[in-house]
């Protein structure tokens, strides 16, 4: 780092038109917001509803501390870049972001793959669940994602950022992200190239692997059901967390695991949109919205709010009367 010349960095940002920009810095706020009272909503409900104590939503609520910070990485700093004249961030500054960004996507990634073990568990091997899925082995299983999700961001942030960066300092991205920031390097970019093809392909295929394998099982074991209705309950528990790493592995194949190529610049941008600022608000909302125990831990606590609400107003109105 002491050989680089480059100190600052400047984004292109979502869309150099200045038109669009005050429509998308409203549109990126209020999807922003979503995820934050979204993510924080679904992990205190989870922990203060004792119903909700099961491996599967101690999972759930630690994908959504995960995602709650996985966006902050980006989108608060994309949503200012949207107002102002210059969209710059130094080089430091740059380095930390990407690092704490791909921390974060590893960790979602292993959660996603360790959410997928859970339903095999609980959907082929019923009776043995709670001998399986004990509380030491739900967090080893956290420990892991979180140690695991550590490895490549801190190779992939030493190689990318030792690199010699000489002039040209302007990202064509909304934040530091591999591809656009090894363009600007003055240095030789193989090697860093074919680390992050290694780190995101195994970690993002063997992570897909792992999902897939347990769903042909759990496939495979609800077609043995008789019932309809057993059938239709096993497909719900599984349902959303297909939806969500669906978007998240489409968009992320679509971004990095594919030749490079000019024209297709700002699919990329919608693509990092999706998985960068997108996902982590829709995730709270699926689990939420189609998962009927978390619905109804929803219900109870906006109940005992609106309960607590009356009666502090009521308590109120007696001390002035």
């Amino acid at each position: 780092m002491n050989k680089t010349k480059v100190t600052m960095f400047e984004f292109s940002g979502l869309t150099q038109d200045p038109k669009p920009s005050i429509f998308l810095f409203v549109f990126f706020l209020l999807v922003y917001l979503i995820t934050v009272v979204g993510n924080v909503g679904l992990f205190t409900i989870v922990y203060k509803t004792s119903t909700l104590h099961t491996p599967m939503y101690y999972f759930l609520s630690y994908l959504s501390v995960v995602d709650l910070f996985y966006s902050s990485t980006v989108t608060p700093k994309m949503i200012s870049d949207l107002i102002s004249v210059r969209k710059a961030i130094s080089f430091s500054g740059c380095a930390v972001q990407f690092f704490f960004f791909s921390m974060f996507a590893a960790i979602d990634v292993l959660l996603l793959s360790n959410m997928s073990y859970d339903r095999y568990v609980a959907i082929c091997h019923p009776l043995h669940y709670g001998s399986i899925m004990t509380q030491k082995k739900c967090l080893l299983l956290g420990v892991f994602a979180f140690l695991g999700g550590i490895l490549p961001s801190s190779v992939q942030t030493g190689c990318i950022f030792n690199l010699q960066y000489c002039g040209p300092n302007l990202i064509d991205h909304f934040y530091c992200d591999i591809p656009s920031v090894l363009k600007l390097s003055c240095s030789k970019t193989f090697t860093c190239e074919m680390v992050t093809l290694f780190f995101v392909g195994s970690y993002s295929i063997g992570s897909l692997a792992t999902i897939l394998v347990s769903y042909i099982y759990i496939l495979v074991a609800i077609l043995q059901i008789k019932s309809t209705k057993g059938r239709q309950k096993a497909f719900s528990t599984c349902s959303s967390h297909v939806i969500c790493a669906s978007i998240f592995y489409v968009s992320v194949f679509l971004t990095y695991l594919r030749p490079p190529s000019e024209h297709f610049e700002k699919q990329d941008k919608v693509a990092s949109v999706f998985y960068s600022v997108i996902t982590p608000m829709l995730n709270p909302l699926i689990y939420s919205l189609r998962n009927q125990e978390v619905k109804s831990a929803l219900v109870n606590a906006l109940v005992k709010a609106l309960h607590c609400h009356r009666d502090a107003k009521r308590s109120l109105q007696n001390i002035r009367n």
